[in-house]
């Protein structure tokens, strides 16, 4: 029997109330994580609560707004309305709740350093030259302490002196009972899946987060002036498999209930011995092929299988078939003579994007991730944030935009002949 107290007790297992996964990595940050920086961020209950929950507001230059503002202690948000006039609500602590803050900046209030994605790329040194549209105190997560351990996210984060300034150009307003809300310059935008994250799953509408937690239709643009329309029927809480897009990356919410019944990364590495233990052959070379080791997943080893995006045959790798007058890009397959990129094949490493635990028999196009078929297709029909006013499918695994009549193709495997 567990004492009554066994929740302070250190042998515990600490409750986890989910994880966030960063699309576009394929298991680990390029150069691996470290630190607060890295490719999934797991939220687990805090020893101490330290969530807040809004209280006192003030209006105007009143000394007690001021005070407030200075007070390093006190957590506060600045809705500024003109010179003249700032509102200040005050947030008090909320012995009920943990908070989790996420963002670009390095500063200790941030529990998780998000930087942009660059799709595809393999080194961080590509993603360091571009102008960041990433908040640096982006968005929070507050947490239930309690069962069902309810996660809520609100646009922006508080800042080392425990701030939250909306400046004269961000869109805010007095809200009907009388309190202040505003969006964050480039806003941060949710998509909760309908059927939950499941090979049943289907991409739910965007919308835009405020930093009191209401929702809303999208702006015309990511930072326009005018904020969309009330959801009212919509709430801020997170469910399994939600997307949350921060303008230059997106992060996937999944509950520690849903990743309990995600394939694991021991799954998957049985799912690759089990494809190369078929031993597939190049139809043409007669090579066996093999999909390298989850560790390396970034260099084209000899044995890797390649395929023809068009029709989905898989070879092994060899210089033939190549179309001069296409740049050199397209090839000729070998069996069926469709042309079209030829690409190396990648195991998909990353457990959380799974919906099923499904064989690896499919491949997105044009980067050539391998997962489950179930995958594939929900990946493919979802519209991702890109830039500030577009959207278009993209591979989970690197980010790069998906090409063709579907996103993905199915893989046609040769058999060893013997």
């Amino acid at each position: 029997m567990f004492s009554p107290d066994q929740e302070n007790h250190p042998s515990k297992a600490p409750v986890k109330y989910g994880e966030l996964i960063v699309l576009g990595y394929n298991g680990s940050l390029p150069n691996g994580d470290r630190g607060r920086r890295k490719s999934r961020f797991a939220l687990f209950k805090r020893p101490k609560a330290n969530g807040v929950k809004p209280s006192t507001v003030h209006i105007a230059c009143t000394p007690q707004a001021a005070k407030a503002i200075s007070n390093k202690d006190q957590h506060s948000i600045s809705y500024t309305l003109s010179r003249a006039q700032t509102v200040v609500v005050e947030y008090t602590h909320d012995s009920n709740t943990d908070m989790f803050q996420i963002g670009r900046s390095t500063e200790s209030p941030i529990d998780f350093v998000v930087t942009d994605t660059v799709p595809g790329s393999q080194s961080n040194s590509d993603t360091q030259s571009v102008q960041s549209t990433i908040s640096r105190f982006a968005c929070r997560i507050i947490c239930e302490r309690n069962p069902p351990f309810t996660a809520r996210i609100y646009a922006a984060g508080f800042d080392s002196s425990k701030n939250i300034f909306l400046g004269e150009k961000a869109a805010k307003w007095k809200t009907s009972d009388g309190q202040m809300d505003g969006l964050t310059t480039n806003g941060v935008l949710v998509m909760h899946p309908r059927n939950g994250f499941t090979e049943d799953s289907k991409p739910g509408i965007w919308r835009e987060i405020s930093v009191c937690g209401n929702v809303f239709s999208l702006r015309e643009t990511r930072s326009a002036q005018q904020r969309g329309k009330m959801v009212e029927i919509e709430s801020n809480q997170l469910q399994d498999g939600s997307l949350i897009d921060l303008c230059g990356a997106t992060l996937l919410w999944r509950t520690a209930e849903g990743l309990s019944h995600t394939p694991t990364v021991k799954h998957l590495e049985a799912l690759r011995q089990e494809i190369n233990a078929a031993r597939p052959q190049c139809p043409v070379g007669f090579n066996t092929l093999a999909f390298p080791s989850m560790k390396r997943k970034d260099v084209v080893d000899e044995k890797q299988p390649w395929v023809y995006l068009n029709c989905g045959h898989v070879h092994g790798y060899h210089n033939w078939g190549n179309k001069e007058e296409r740049d050199g890009k397209d090839r000729e397959c070998p069996m069926c003579r469709s042309v079209g990129p030829y690409v190396p094949l990648w195991l998909g490493c990353e457990a959380g994007f799974y919906v099923d635990a499904g064989p690896p028999t499919h491949a997105f196009s044009p980067c050539g991730h391998v997962c489950s078929e179930k995958t594939t297709a929900y990946w493919s029909q979802i519209p991702l944030p890109h830039g500030t006013h577009t959207f278009h499918a993209a591979c989970p695994f690197c980010a790069h935009q998906l090409a063709g009549e579907q996103g993905y193709i199915r893989l046609i495997f040769q058999g060893p002949l013997d």
